[in-house]
């Protein structure tokens, strides 16, 4: 009977003194955890201000962040493992085989990181250019690592995959610095295309948003002999943030000095011929 009672308390003994060996290990690594994730949200916010002061490109910025991030989460898991008393080999190798389940479950994301590492490397567009792509329109907010954020003139925020980018057509409308905005416009047949040429092209040399210079000039075409009407098309080019200024508010001012100089609207017309 005795020895069986000094087997139990051995054996409670050696279970005891394990969970306690295991619980400190435990409570010191969650403590780890704890600490280093305040430390890195420092760091990270430390390299985000260097970023900014050292004009780090917009471009890159993002994706260094994510980049640093992730690193230096990788350094505490690892060191968190070390506390805990899990030998180096096993956990890369742990990490390994999760790696490579989590690569087989996110292989779309994966094509999004190749997507975006490719956008950096090549640089079709950068942030603050003025692009269309996969059918949106307006402004690069930011390249991240697994998406592009796009600003529309509508100020809607689109969030474009960065492999639906790369797969499909990109035009970057920023790349010269400026574009031209084609303005369509029609008058009746009869009427002095001349004068009304002229009436457009002094609204366009006008406006403050149309470019002037070499090269730019702004013109005005007879684009097309129409069923009703001639079809005309004013040719001004604009800076990319003055964009929709002119396509409004200059076709505006057109339509409006077109009218004043007596230039009606085209009408449907249809000749008829009498036959004796």
């Amino acid at each position: 009977m005795e020895t069986i009672q000094n087997s139990l308390t051995n054996f409670y003994n050696t279970i005891a003194s394990g969970i306690g060996d295991w619980g400190l290990k435990l409570l010191g690594a969650l403590a780890a955890l704890i600490v280093g994730l305040w430390i890195i949200r420092i760091i990270m916010k430390g390299i985000s201000r260097a970023f900014a002061s050292k004009h780090v490109d917009e471009t890159l910025r993002p994706f260094l962040i994510t980049l640093i991030g992730f690193v230096l989460k990788l350094v505490l898991l690892i060191s968190i493992a070390g506390i805990v008393g899990v030998p180096i080999a096993t956990f890369a190798a742990l990490i390994a085989g999760v790696g490579v389940a989590i690569g087989a479950a996110f292989n779309g994301s994966l094509g999004h990181l190749a997507s975006g590492i490719m956008l950096l490397i090549f640089r079709p567009f950068e942030v603050g250019d003025l692009i269309k792509t996969n059918g949106a329109f307006g402004f690069v907010k930011e390249i991240s690592v697994f998406v592009t954020i796009i600003e529309t003139f509508q100020k809607e925020t689109e969030i474009i995959p960065n492999s639906a980018i790369t797969s499909g057509k990109i035009t970057n409308l920023s790349k010269v610095g400026s574009l031209r905005v084609d303005m369509p416009f029609a008058i009746r047949y009869g009427s002095d295309i001349e004068k009304a040429k002229n009436i457009v092209l002094d609204v366009l040399v006008g406006d403050k948003h149309v470019l002037k210079e070499n090269g730019m000039q702004p013109r005005v075409a007879v684009n097309n002999l129409g069923e009703n009407s001639v079809e005309l098309l004013a040719l001004p080019y604009v800076s990319c943030d003055n964009y929709w200024e002119v396509y409004w508010d200059t076709r505006q001012k057109i339509v409006e000095q077109l009218g004043k100089a007596g230039f009606e609207a085209p009408v449907p017309q249809r000749v008829v011929t009498m036959i004796k």
